[in-house]
């Protein structure tokens, strides 16, 4: 069948916000420490203990933001333990993430020194699990204020004279689970109570977020909506894919048709949950003044055999490019409501951008769709209409082609994702309001579907010029590979 794709490039559909790009880093497994923090004293090349190679490989995606210190270890953190010089700092067991000894030697400091390398915005997560107003408040202090105060002098005593710029900050985590097993009301009622202490100190505008819903938890955000909205400015939601369901998710590399297709059937699922939790939204924030924060999103198996079942360290194949591409393709297409969304997560931890062994680093595929993506971040949506026919296997049905389409510095980048893994997909790609000149395009495919870059082969899977495509007047005749992944770029 010939699929129809219409992209009206005069129809204006709002900016995509670049934090839709963004992502998550938790002191989980070898996230933090071996992923980003080796200390200034490894052999492996190092700015003041933060690993040159990973900062490079993020900034190459232009990396805009950085959710820390969790995640379910937020609800566990005291910061305090995190300042002052290193060999006085307090360990202590990381309770959710493999028993192992947390050093605390990646604090405050570090994490606002590695955004700034990063050139990303931090986006802080509080703890109102197991914290209290009273610590929180005082965070935000020494993080913002520029005065005299305890915090703010003690902030100078460990060797930062000037306030961080702090805009994003979580009041609480999956309080629904690991954060507390809080009923929506309470949390809610605890909500508006620490929010009052999220302070503003000088010209500095915090961002609040709520903690929402875990997937089809509609209640939860009819709650806190009712509430607690006029006090956020932002609420999350949290939505993983797991192709066996959630306790026995699957493996990353050794999966099967039927598992392929399902994964694939549960990632477009992330689309109705937007909508759904958006109606409600709307219900009581009508002008969309709320976000909608997706800070924790990806696809999560089983562990690697033979590792630490706590630190969810997962291989990272095609299969999860086209989770990643199809995904960010919904995330474009809602960007009235979804203003952020943090992948989960950075380094060596679910659906990675880069995984690392000892001195080696190696970029994955969902890497490579976040690179050919970047040409979205606060470009403008345009419209795009796509009469695509479906994929179907068993049970499982799901539309063969998802997209998104934006302009951005003169040119018209329109994103295909075929996630049917057998056949290719013939568009019929009609381009409006522009004109159709100087074509290119960019891909990412596989011959297998659970093709993989190793420390071996690290260059297995990458993206690679595209041409699959005939000009013919202001139509594309476009043939998607099967699972392929395509960025076209159209030159106004």
């Amino acid at each position: 069948m010939a699929n129809k794709v219409v992209v009206n490039a005069d129809v204006k559909q709002g900016t995509i916000n670049k934090n839709i790009y963004g992502h998550f880093a938790e002191h989980l497994g070898r996230c933090i420490y071996e992923g980003f923090w080796v200390g200034e004293d490894s052999d492996i090349p190092n700015t003041n203990g933060i690993r040159n190679d990973v900062v490079e490989a993020l900034k190459n995606i232009d990396i805009p933001l950085l959710r820390w210190p969790g995640g379910c270890f937020a609800d566990e953190y005291h910061w305090k333990d995190g300042v002052g010089p290193r060999e006085n700092r307090k360990r202590m067991v990381n309770t959710h993430w493999g028993g192992v000894i947390e050093n605390n030697h990646f604090g405050t400091h570090e994490f606002m020194m590695l955004c700034d390398m990063l050139g990303a915005e931090p986006y802080i997560n509080g703890n109102v699990g197991s914290g209290t107003v009273q610590e929180m408040s005082e965070w935000v202090e020494y993080m913002t204020f520029n005065g005299e105060s305890p915090m703010a002098n003690w902030r100078q005593e460990n060797g930062r004279e000037e306030p961080w710029k702090l805009k994003y900050f979580g009041v609480g985590n999956e309080n629904w689970g690991c954060g507390g097993n809080m009923r929506p009301q309470y949390y809610a009622d605890l909500y508006r109570r620490f929010q009052t202490y999220v302070r503003n100190y000088g010209d500095n505008k915090i961002f609040k977020i709520a903690g929402g819903a875990n997937v089809d938890d509609y209640n939860w955000t009819e709650v806190l909506m009712r509430e607690a909205a006029r006090f956020m400015d932002g609420l999350s939601l949290h939505y993983y894919v797991h192709p066996g369901g959630f306790w026995n998710k699957g493996s990353a590399t050794d999966f099967t048709e039927d598992e392929w297709n399902i994964t694939m059937q549960k990632t477009l699922y992330i689309e109705e949950l937007i909508e759904k939790h958006s109606t409600i939204m709307d219900k009581y924030d009508p002008e969309k003044r709320i976000a909608m924060i997706v800070d924790e999103w990806g696809a999560w198996y089983d562990v690697e055999p033979g590792t630490n079942p706590g630190f969810l360290y997962q291989q990272n194949t095609i299969r999860d490019a086209l989770v990643a591409g199809a995904t960010l393709n919904i995330f474009n297409n809602h960007n009235d409501r979804v203003r952020m969304a943090n992948i989960a997560q950075t380094v060596n931890v679910i659906q990675s951008m880069v995984l690392t062994e000892n001195e080696k680093m190696i970029l994955t595929p969902t890497y490579h769709v976040f690179e050919m993506y970047k040409v979205h971040q606060d470009a403008e949506r345009v419209a795009l209409d796509l009469e695509v026919g479906e994929v179907k296997h068993g049970d499982t049905s799901f539309p063969q082609v998802n997209g998104s389409a934006s302009k951005k510095d003169g040119k018209i980048n329109i994103s295909l994702c075929n996630m049917d893994k057998d056949n290719s997909a013939t568009l019929d790609l009609q381009l409006r309001g522009a004109d159709l000149t100087n074509v290119s395009g960019r891909i990412i495919t596989a011959t297998e579907m659970n093709a993989m870059n190793t420390f071996e082969e690290p260059e297995n899977v990458k993206p690679a010029a595209f041409n699959g495509f005939e000009a013919n007047g202001n139509a594309l005749n476009v043939e998607l590979p099967p699972k392929s992944v395509v960025v076209l770029s159209i030159a106004e």
